[in-house]
């Protein structure tokens, strides 16, 4: 099979799609055909090394960890699922980038009819890691609640999902991604200089919670809001957190099938929409990374086995 590997740290250039051992299943596990696997800018960082201490990579190494596809065969002691069955969920093994992937079963659940290929195989990480910051800063109906990065990849499902709680939601993104934000009930704010009077301006009132997914000063922004730090969560900025006792769930906080089974049954239902910025072929994994890596991607940009 085609799978994507690199074999040492460093830039785009480093990533390859090669010929390698299909794999076999082992007891509970299934062996996936790949028909959509979301890329992720953590990614990024882990085969750039800038990760290595704590998600250290082994060479050669694959990358991802979303997909969606056909289940093509079952190990032993599998219960649920049979050849033929349409599933999505995850791997840990860093390797869904590939035409087929193992995976456990407790990992999947069944594709909900209607579900797009390209949402299923983007909802796990980017889903997961949205479902827990929302999680950690418990929003309600009387609750304003800022999210910067509104128009990303997990910024996107964040505001969807504090919205579906009933919270007043201020989203913080680029203008061009505004109308997007107000369809969805999304008060839209510019992010930049001045941001906390315009912030202010658009709420009204206090602000109540805030989700960073961004980094790069938001955790103080927050703190400059008045929030109080139990009700701030960063996915980006671990150091801020740590210094003013916020909070960091992410991805792992909610990474198991129960969540990514409720997320793909809200999509289908269209209660929750996953924005597929584009898809490409596995040939063209370099080409999907230089969008991800210019950083103004509205939604999931994924790879097409």
């Amino acid at each position: 099979m085609r799978a994507v590997r690199f074999h040492e740290y460093g830039g785009i250039d480093v990533l390859r799609v090669e010929e390698v051992e299909r794999p076999v299943p082992g007891p509970g596990q299934v062996l996936v055909e790949v028909r959509a696997a979301g890329i992720q800018p953590g990614e990024v960082m882990i085969r750039e090394g800038a990760r290595h201490g704590r998600w250290p990579a082994v060479f050669p190494s694959g990358q991802g960890s979303d997909l969606a596809g056909v289940v093509a065969e079952v190990g032993a002691q599998v219960r649920g699922f049979a050849v033929g069955d349409e599933v999505l969920g995850f791997t840990h093994g860093r390797a869904s980038h590939a035409e087929f992937v193992v995976v456990d079963d407790v990992d999947v659940v069944s594709r909900p009819q209607g579900l797009s290929w390209d949402v299923a195989g983007s909802l796990y990480v980017a889903g997961t890691t949205a479902y827990a910051c929302v999680f950690a800063v418990d929003p309600g109906p009387t609750d304003t609640v800022v999210v910067s990065g509104a128009a990303g990849g997990v910024g996107s499902l964040a505001v969807q999902l504090a919205r579906h709680r009933g919270a007043t939601v201020i989203g913080l993104a680029s203008e061009r991604n505004h109308a997007w934000l107000k369809e969805r009930g999304v008060v839209p704010v510019a992010y930049g200089e001045g941001v906390a009077e315009r912030i202010r301006e658009a709420c009204g009132a206090d602000v109540d919670a805030f989700i960073d997914t961004f980094g790069d000063g938001y955790v103080e922004l927050a703190v400059e809001l008045g929030v109080r730090p139990e009700r701030i969560n960063t996915i980006r900025d671990w150091q801020a957190a740590a210094r003013i006792g916020a909070r960091t769930y992410g991805e792992g906080a909610a990474a198991c099938a129960v969540v990514v089974g409720e997320l793909a049954r809200l999509a289908a239902r269209g209660e929750l929409e996953v924005p597929i910025a584009r898809g490409y072929p596995l040939e063209e994994v370099r080409d999907a990374f230089r969008e991800l890596e210019q950083g103004h991607t509205h939604g999931k940009i994924v790879l097409r086995p």
